[in-house]
């Protein structure tokens, strides 16, 4: 299972944000293979194999990169990844937001296909939507709640930064593991009963209630 990180402008702050992110869960990246995805950062951008030499140094195991300019140096060590990849997984392409909108505004994610296994969508800013299902093996990673307009299931994590008041909902459950700030089910400690049905989970102090969508 590989992540996908995508550093956006301006990068200082983009680390200082992973950094963030690494001190709250500091096991997230142990042993995971990473994709980075380098589309959103400038042709002019200087030293981007320092980039990712800054990202190793953090425990983070880049197995390829995708959107490298052809001008950019240094990346040899981190071939791209292209269609007909044999590697274990490929970011998930999303369409462009208009050109009026600045990525580090955005709050909220929408993935117009499903989200096929050995596939991972990470976005720590808010709410995450998916117009499809989510395969076994595959994951949902969202700061704020997550939305999945099909079936889910592989995994769910929502509240990952610290959002208590998140929640995860799904067209029809049949996920591998839901979590939320921490909290988890996996399939084992699900109802029976809500499998195959419209859900929701919340959480209600420390405990993940679950219930189907009326």
């Amino acid at each position: 299972m590989a992540l996908v990180l995508a550093p956006e402008l301006p990068v200082e702050d983009w680390l200082d944000a992973l950094d963030a992110q690494i001190e709250r869960s500091p096991s997230f990246f142990d042993g995971r293979p990473v994709v980075l995805d380098l589309a959103a950062l400038p042709i002019e951008q200087p030293n981007v194999a320092g980039l990712l030499h800054t990202l190793h140094d953090r425990g983070i195991r880049i197995i390829g990169t995708e959107g490298a300019h052809p001008s950019w140096q240094g990346l040899e060590p981190w071939a791209p990844l292209h269609a007909n990849s044999t590697r274990p997984a490929r970011p998930i392409d999303v369409p462009d937001e208009p050109r009026q909108i600045s990525p580090n505004d955005l709050t909220s994610l929408v993935i117009d296909q499903p989200v096929r296994s050995g596939q991972s969508v990470v976005f720590e800013k808010g709410d995450v939507s998916i117009i499809g299902s989510v395969a076994s093996g595959a994951e949902v990673i969202a700061g704020g709640s997550i939305h999945i307009y099909g079936t889910l299931r592989g995994r769910a994590i929502a509240g990952l930064t610290g959002n208590h008041h998140a929640r995860i909902f799904c067209r029809r459950m049949e996920a591998e593991l839901l979590a939320i700030d921490g909290v988890y089910q996996t399939a084992d400690d699900m109802n029976a009963a809500l499998r195959g049905k419209p859900a929701q989970a919340w959480l209600a102090g420390e405990a993940m209630m679950l219930a189907t969508l009326d």
